[in-house]
């Protein structure tokens, strides 16, 4: 897949790759989420790379869109950082936006630290690729329950994508807030399951972007498949 050729790489790069590693684990059907809807863009184009996805890989992708629908809410301190973002910003008009996705696509509205336990429990495919744009850091926090989802319901290697981790020089972001601040918390607070970055990946891109930095991956060390040897082809050995 030309990765680098489409609008929004990193939503193809974790597509593609959260369904290469479902068809070596033998999963015919993996799910999708954009966590920050607002407007819609980013959904509408989640839903035909993951098209595009399915026809490559013949791995079927079913995508949802987290929003609270009405805006951000209001920052709850310093870590969701108000100097930045204030409640809301970022609203969405669902019937306007319903009318631009395919039926299949689902929007799922309301607090993610109530919409998620609730979904969790539903028979969804397995996570395979997560979008986080909801900006601040206690919503970034609460989305993280999409993590406690069971085995059956996840890739044991989740690829997420974080879009608040590199701002302008106004927006000086680090690691006591936003986004980062949640992923640091999350990592200490599980022992089994740790969100990290894709170590050299910026070297193996053939076109240096910043959204490289911007990607991670959810390890899930004690999924019961994350053992599971599936790439075969990558398997090279020199004879003498």
């Amino acid at each position: 897949m030309h990765i680098d050729g489409v609008d929004r790489p990193y939503y193809a790069y974790g597509l593609y790759q959260a369904a290469l590693q479902a068809r070596g684990l033998g999963i015919k059907r993996i799910s999708a989420y954009e966590f920050g809807v607002a407007a819609g863009h980013g959904l509408v184009i989640m839903e035909k790379l993951a098209d595009q996805v399915a026809t490559l890989t013949g791995v079927q992708i079913d995508v949802y869109g987290f929003d609270l629908e009405k805006g951000l809410p209001e920052p709850a301190d310093y870590r969701d950082l108000p100097y930045i973002w204030q409640k809301g910003f970022y609203t969405m008009n669902s019937n306007v936006l319903r009318k631009k996705l395919k039926k299949s696509t689902k929007l799922v509205l309301g607090n993610v630290s109530k919409t998620i336990p609730k979904f969790i429990k539903k028979d969804i495919a397995p996570i395979g690729f997560i979008a986080f744009d909801v900006d601040y850091y206690t919503s970034t926090r609460d989305a993280f329950n999409i993590f406690e989802a069971s085995d059956a319901k996840m890739l044991p290697r989740i690829f997420c994508y974080f879009d608040d981790i590199i701002g302008t020089d106004e927006e000086i972001i680090s690691e006591y807030v936003g986004e980062l601040l949640a992923i640091k918390e999350f990592n200490k607070k599980h022992n089994h399951k740790k969100i990290s970055k894709i170590n050299g990946m910026f070297h193996k891109r053939v076109i240096k972007s910043a959204w490289v930095d911007m990607v991670y991956v959810m390890h899930n060390f004690k999924h019961k498949k994350y053992n599971t040897y599936i790439y075969p082809s990558s398997y090279r050995q020199n004879k003498l």
